[in-house]
C-alpha cells in the first residue's frame, strides 16, 4: 500500500539540494509526484509530495532527517480528493509596498469562504521611480454560490485603501 508523504524542506541555498533530495528519495523507491520550489533570501525552501510504499516509508523518513544542511519536515498526506468543485478564481494584485496587503486581502477572502490555493508574490522597482512595487498572483477556489460581486465590490473598497490595484478572473477547470 502507498502512503503519501509531503515534505517541507529548507537550508542555506546551494547547487545539488534538489538532486540529494531526489537521490534519497529514488532510493527508497519513491515517487516524487508534485513539488513547489524557491530560493528566497539565500534560502531553498520547498514543499514535496511524495508516493512511497509502506514498508520503506519509515527509513525514507530516516534518510531524509539525515541529509546535510537541509531541514526535512514529514508529514503524512490526507486522502487525496478529487477535484474540488466549484468556482475557480484567479487574484492579481500590483500595488505600492507597504505592510499588511496580504493580510487585509487574505481577510477578505476568508470572510467570503475563499481558499488560497496558490500564492505567489514578489516585489519589484517601478519602471520610472525607486518605489517599491508589491505583486501577488493567487489561485482561488470557492463554492458555486459565491457572491462574487460582493466579494469584489469589498476587494475594490481594500484596493483603494490599500492603493493597489487588484483584479480578479474567473477560470476555467481542468
Amino acid at each position: 500500500m502507498a502512503h503519501h508523504l509531503v515534505l517541507t524542506v529548507i537550508g542555506d541555498d546551494r547547487p545539488g539540494l534538489v538532486g540529494e533530495l531526489a537521490q534519497v528519495i529514488s532510493a527508497h523507491q519513491g515517487n516524487w509526484l508534485q513539488s513547489s520550489m524557491a530560493q528566497l533570501a539565500g534560502k531553498f525552501a520547498g514543499i514535496v509530495e511524495v508516493g512511497v510504499d509502506a514498508a520503506q516509508s519509515d527509513a525514507l523518513r530516516q534518510s531524509l532527517g539525515k541529509l546535510a544542511g537541509l531541514k526535512v519536515t514529514v508529514e503524512t498526506a490526507k486522502a487525496q480528493k478529487s477535484a474540488p468543485a466549484g468556482r475557480r478564481l484567479k487574484l492579481a494584485l500590483v500595488g505600492h509596498d507597504r505592510i499588511g496587503i496580504v493580510r487585509e486581502v487574505s481577510q477578505v477572502l476568508a470572510h467570503h469562504a475563499v481558499n488560497v490555493e496558490n500564492l505567489e508574490t514578489h516585489t519589484s522597482s517601478a519602471p520610472m521611480s525607486a518605489a517599491v512595487l508589491f505583486h501577488a498572483v493567487a489561485e482561488l477556489t470557492a463554492a458555486p454560490d459565491l457572491d462574487v460581486s460582493a466579494l469584489t465590490g469589498e476587494l475594490e473598497r481594500i484596493s483603494n485603501d490599500l492603493m493597489v490595484d487588484i483584479t480578479l478572473d474567473e477560470t476555467i477547470r481542468t
